[in-house]
């Protein structure tokens, strides 16, 4: 680890003193007020874990989630944070961190699509999908690492897609934004493995979630046609992988990415 590294992790958040076992382990996840997220907050809570979250705007979302994570027998803290705004996602972690716990899973989500081909594509969107997607995964990503370093420990799962392992004709935003993804992650795997912090991505296929709700009927056929299992997922079968990697089953595992994707690539 560079001088220059080594001096910035002392200005990161400090985390509340005492030891891991005395409390139920933290974890943050971007983007967990619906779709894919909101089915990551739910399967944490009911997997031991507090959860705390940030959505973009929808506060009635975010309380239901809350709601619904403190029935599945967690805890769950929403939080308004626009990812892709580095200033408010060191405010938000920093703020977890000191009130709910030391965050030990780092969830990232949060995501938007702006489809539309290339050549006819607003500039205005490709920058806003790179944004959210990528920028907003590193930031997160960044702000968090500062305290697991310390701690020497930690696990962070990051959200890519199909799209970004092999494209997609009209998502060449989303796609970009998707395989920046794996290739940040397969890099900070290298950087933070040394100091105990597993980092991996999971890849969904085509999930039941309210992007998938615009398709249309006509082209959600053609699109199931080409996935072997033939059918369309669940979020809480992505969730389900979450959960497994930030488990101790998947302890030797890092840098790796994993499809939820029926089959779709191989």
């Amino acid at each position: 680890m560079s001088a220059a590294f080594t001096q910035d992790l002392t200005e990161a958040p400090q985390a509340p003193d005492g030891p891991p076992a005395a409390r139920r382990p933290v974890a943050l996840v971007s983007g967990g007020s619906r779709g894919i997220g909101r089915a990551v907050v739910l399967a944490l809570a009911a997997g031991g874990y507090d959860v705390a979250f940030c959505f973009q705007s929808n506060r009635t979302e975010a309380t239901n989630v809350e709601r619904a994570a403190e029935a599945a027998g967690g805890k769950a803290l929403g939080v308004a944070c626009d990812v892709s705004d580095k200033a408010a996602v060191s405010r938000w972690i920093a703020e977890v961190e000191a009130t709910v716990g030391a965050i030990e899973l780092v969830v990232n989500v949060a995501g938007i699509t702006r489809d539309r081909a290339m050549v006819t594509m607003d500039p205005a969107d490709w920058d806003r999908v790179i944004d959210v997607n990528l920028t907003g995964t590193f930031n997160v990503c960044r702000v968090a690492a500062f305290a697991m370093l310390r701690r020497r420990r930690g696990c962070i799962v990051n959200m890519s897609s199909v799209s970004g392992v092999y494209g997609n004709a009209g998502q060449a935003n989303y796609a970009a934004s998707k395989a920046g993804i794996i290739g940040l992650s397969s890099t900070i795997a290298k950087e933070l493995g040394p100091y105990g912090i597993r980092v991996n991505v999971v890849a969904p296929g085509l999930i039941e979630t309210d992007m998938t709700a615009k398709l249309g009927d006509k082209r959600l056929a053609a699109m199931l046609g080409g996935i072997p299992l033939r059918r369309i997922g669940q979020a809480e079968e992505v969730a389900e992988a979450v959960k497994f990697l930030a488990s101790p089953h998947a302890s030797y595992i890092s840098g790796q990415v994993i499809g939820v994707d029926g089959g779709l690539v191989f």
